[in-house]
């Protein structure tokens, strides 16, 4: 996400970098291409001009025209007035209510309000460890509450019965009902949607609302659709009173506008995001992190509650183990690809490092991608189990036998064998320093992002995984 701004605005901020001292002149014409970025980005027009004067009537003063480091202090400025654009600190779901509580989920037909419902429930029964308790209200669309049953079943979180011909109104009060007697946590209502906001539909939802209180009322919003998600907002939030949004395929937009836009509009905060189409592909808004992704600080944070919630911690300490004793093989290569693909895959993976925009138009010009991951898989698959614990016993022959059992060619086989030799090579110094990371990599990642790849050249080890030309 944010793929676009984050490239204008990296240019930018690395023009401001390389000037050393600034002249009000130099921060007026950075902050003048910084509105067209967002502009771009389909970020309101109202919410630009708000934030470039907050961010210029700071960055024109002795705070920045003074500072040792003046390109670098206004990326701070920014990155502040950012941070403040987006809600400043990020707010979960509120439970303070008696059990059940209600969350009750609105939104336009296509938003993908049903299937958020799903994936919010099996994020708060897998990791809040409640008993959700699931009712479609969706009464209008063809199949709508058969689909949150399926969603249900692969998710597994109850779904209240469907009793045909009932009405939206009786369905929550059931599920209310239901939910006491049985003890669950939380209630999901997925009511139903309209192509637009109209008077039947308002009226619809206020009645639910009424029957059944809800603590959470959730607007299901379409990052894709731009600034016509902030206006769907306002006008479910002038009806409703909405308490947050989800955004979803906010992996898609590439300019997140409607992200940066909703909450200087309607004052109601992104409390969740969809990522993907995958029932676990939902996280948490975090201001902070979303404006470091932007200004490519990356989201370090993110990546280690990613790491967390995927790598098996049997695998884990597994690999640990073989590295204390200083061997890494083609068993522990393949378990670290495999590991990669649960967090997101490469672009997901890199997207949450600092300064790695560069890297990842690098890659990008080169074809390099998960596809390339994959092929390495199928490399070391095509290998015995005796090649891979022992590379060494890979001569000659053998690499042809791996090729052509792979589908590629024996200078793959050759490039994935020295990628392994230079990762093996980083594990030793590893453990020979107690393991903390090699002199150079610790700097990229504590340093300045804008310094972490100024060269054309991939890092040590990637450029063995470029595809064959």
């Amino acid at each position: 996400m944010f793929e676009s701004l984050q490239e204008r605005l990296g240019a930018v901020f690395d023009g401001l970098k390389k000037r050393g001292a600034l002249s009000e002149g130099d921060v007026t014409t950075a902050l003048r291409e910084v509105r067209v970025a967002l502009l771009e980005a389909d970020v309101a027009l109202p919410v630009v001009k708000d934030f470039i004067g907050k961010v210029k009537e700071r960055a024109v003063g002795a705070e920045v025209i003074k500072s040792v480091t003046p390109g670098q202090q206004v990326v701070k400025i920014v990155n502040d007035a950012l941070v403040d654009m987006l809600g400043g600190e990020s707010e979960g779901l509120s439970f303070a209510a008696n059990p059940p509580v209600v969350f009750m989920m609105v939104g336009l037909q296509g938003s993908g309000k049903t299937t958020t419902t799903a994936k919010i429930a099996k994020r708060l029964q897998e990791k809040e460890k409640k008993r959700v308790l699931m009712a479609s209200l969706d009464v209008q669309r063809p199949a709508a509450q058969e689909q949150l049953k399926v969603l249900g079943e692969q998710a597994d979180v109850p779904t209240l019965p469907i009793i045909a011909g009932q009405m939206p109104v009786d369905i929550a009060a059931r599920a209310l009902n239901a939910a006491k007697l049985q003890g669950f946590d939380v209630i999901m209502l997925d009511t139903a949607g309209r192509l637009h906001v109209d008077a039947p539909l308002m009226a619809e939802l206020a009645a639910v609302k009424q029957a059944s209180q809800p603590t959470e009322i959730l607007l299901v919003a379409d990052a894709l659709t731009g600034q016509d998600a902030v206006t769907v907002a306002e006008r479910f939030d002038k009806q409703m009173s909405i308490t947050g949004a989800v955004l979803t395929r906010m992996d898609g937009d590439g300019r997140g506008g409607a992200a940066l836009s909703l909450r200087a509009v309607t004052g109601k905060p992104i409390k969740l995001i969809g990522t993907g189409e995958k029932l676990d592909a939902l996280e948490e808004f975090h201001p902070e992190r979303v404006a470091g992704r932007i200004l490519g600080m990356g989201d370090v944070v993110s990546l280690v509650e990613k790491a967390a919630e995927t790598i098996e911690a049997e695998e884990a300490e597994k690999l640990a183990a073989r590295l204390k004793k200083g061997t890494f093989d083609f068993n522990d290569m393949l378990t670290q690809f495999q590991q990669m693909k649960k967090m997101g895959g490469m672009k997901g993976v890199l997207g949450l490092l600092p300064g790695v925009g560069k890297l990842q138009k690098q890659m990008a010009s080169a074809k390099m991608d998960d596809s390339v991951v994959k092929r390495q898989e199928a490399i070391i698959l095509s290998m015995t189990p005796k090649e891979r614990s022992n590379p060494k016993l890979i001569a000659a022959s053998r690499k042809k036998r791996i090729a052509a059992g792979a589908g590629v060619r024996v200078s793959d086989v050759n490039k994935l064998m020295k990628a392994h030799q230079q990762m093996g090579t980083v594990m030793k110094r590893m453990k020979k320093m107690g393991g903390k990371l090699p002199p150079g990599l610790d700097g990229a990642l504590g340093g300045d992002p804008a310094d972490l790849l100024g060269g054309p050249k991939l890092p040590p080890g990637m450029e063995n995984f470029m595809p064959r030309k």
